[in-house]
């Protein structure tokens, strides 16, 4: 592979800041992330550049563009510590895990609830069936007993307090 000479690399780490400002800025292509993938294809280099090299003796040297990918994850931990999102996804992660707690809760509430109603209605039955079981207990003990006599008719027709 051929080496880079001193103008590409500074054309490329001209257009890998320029991507990194992009990124940093929120200005994410479609499908992209805030990572260093979409940083090298938005810069138009290779992702290898960003990483430490492994010479043939064993040691490693640093990338050509290793400070950028230092720089740019450095940045990018500072925005998010500071509480700026700057991809969408995660915004929309963090939003969906609000409403799914948030709807956790109200059904637990509409869980508590509807145990409450559940015990109010048999409760309820309860108490009407002993209501009914009294009220035919009484009838029959009426009807067995001949104890009970009519009330007289009225003797008149005309009401009490008539003017006429």
């Amino acid at each position: 592979m051929a080496r880079l000479t001193e103008e590409t690399k500074t054309r490329n780490e001209a257009a890998i800041r320029a991507a990194m400002e992009r990124i940093l800025s929120g200005n994410l292509p479609p499908g992209g992330k805030s990572d260093l993938k979409t940083l090298a294809a938005l810069a138009g280099v290779t992702r290898t550049g960003f990483y430490p090299k492994t010479n043939r003796d064993g040691t490693t040297r640093p990338g050509a563009y290793q400070h950028l990918a230092e720089e740019f994850e450095r940045r990018l931990r500072e925005l998010r510590d500071a509480g700026e999102i700057l991809d969408p996804r995660v915004a929309q992660i963090e939003r969906l895990k609000k409403e799914n707690a948030e709807l956790r809760k109200r059904i637990s509430a509409r869980d508590e609830q509807l145990a409450e109603l559940t015990d109010f209605k048999t409760l309820a039955i309860s108490r009407l069936a002993a209501q009914h079981d009294e009220i035919e207990r009484l009838r029959k003990q009426a009807a067995a007993n001949h104890n009970v006599r009519p009330l007289p008719a009225p003797s008149s027709t005309v009401p009490f307090g008539s003017c006429s």
